[in-house]
């Protein structure tokens, strides 16, 4: 048997400049479906991140309530979930592994707003939303403890 010492021919065979360009318009639509829906669902989530700490720390406030017979003043604030605050009204039976383990913040950076007026069993827990200002609509607007609870 007789071998012919020609090389082998390789036939290279890569994308063309039209299939690298069809791949792109379509990889560019799917983008342009995809990513407004994606990106409205960061805000909304936020929302609903905001609407459960508002929820867990108003069952915080309640469990300070329970073992001090009142809720933290306004000047105490939600810290004195944290840490034993000093001042009046003073927590005689706070508890020592605290109520939070931190201070939270809202979902876009901020402390929560908390106001305690001093009358028994009152007190209001709020977010300024994503703009930080008072008012405003979508994730903007104002969310407060006592539109979380149902």
């Amino acid at each position: 048997m007789k071998r012919s010492n020609s090389p082998d021919i390789c036939h290279n065979q890569g994308f063309t400049l039209i299939e690298i360009m069809v791949v792109m318009v379509i990889l560019g639509l799917l983008v342009a479906i995809v990513a407004p829906n994606i990106m409205g669902r960061s805000d909304q989530a936020k929302v609903t991140v905001a609407q459960t700490q508002l929820s867990n720390i108003g069952n915080a406030l309640d469990l300070y309530r329970l073992d001090n017979s009142h809720y933290p003043s306004t000047q105490q604030g939600l810290e004195a979930l944290v840490n034993k605050p000093a001042g009046s009204p003073d927590p005689k039976n706070w508890n020592a592994d605290g109520y939070l383990k931190n201070a939270p913040k809202d979902p876009w950076g901020a402390p929560y707003q908390y106001v305690s007026p001093g009358t028994e069993g009152a007190y209001d827990l709020y977010s300024l939303g994503s703009d930080g200002q008072e008012g405003g609509e979508d994730d903007a607007a104002d969310l407060s403890i006592w539109n979380t609870k149902g």
